[in-house]
């Protein structure tokens, strides 16, 4: 294994449970932004229902990732001390911060809990989680492939 990359600390059936965490969110906070879209080309109340309701299963399981994500960070030291992992501290705070404000818009009545500054919060959102996710699936947790010469020749 590479030095450079460390693994991922917490598993389950060698699954890094931070990345099976983290997965339902991202796709609560993308459904919600194809939701918002939807209502504002209809404008049928079921969709910002739907937009509201995803988002907030998006922070009830963002609050597991947190924590996990905490344990990853502070059980690997060598992750500590890379300076990649501080846009994805930062941008997963960023992403909750502003899911949190888009929820809160989504609480208010008929059109202004979408149209414009929640469907402007979710397109946010959405952005700033997808800049968190590929810093971190990329440069953190980059796979590498090695090939070992075992010194016979064809």
């Amino acid at each position: 294994m590479n030095s450079e990359n460390p693994g991922p600390g917490v598993r389950i059936v060698a699954h890094p449970l931070l990345r099976i965490l983290v997965s339902f969110p991202i796709a609560c906070f993308c459904g919600a932004l194809a939701t918002d879209i939807v209502y504002t080309r209809t404008a049928d109340m079921i969709w910002a229902d739907f937009s509201a309701w995803l988002l907030a299963a998006a922070m009830f399981m963002s609050v597991p990732a947190v924590i996990v994500g905490f344990v990853d960070l502070l059980a690997n030291r060598r992750v500590l001390s890379q300076r990649q992992v501080w846009p994805i501290v930062i941008g997963s705070v960023l992403v909750l911060v502003l899911g949190l404000f888009d929820n809160l818009v989504h609480s208010r009545d008929a059109w202004t809990s979408v149209v414009p500054a929640g469907l402007a919060l979710s397109a946010v959102t959405v952005i700033a989680l997808l800049i968190t996710v590929w810093f971190g699936s990329v440069r953190l947790y980059r796979p590498v492939v090695a090939v070992q010469y075992s010194g016979a020749r064809p």
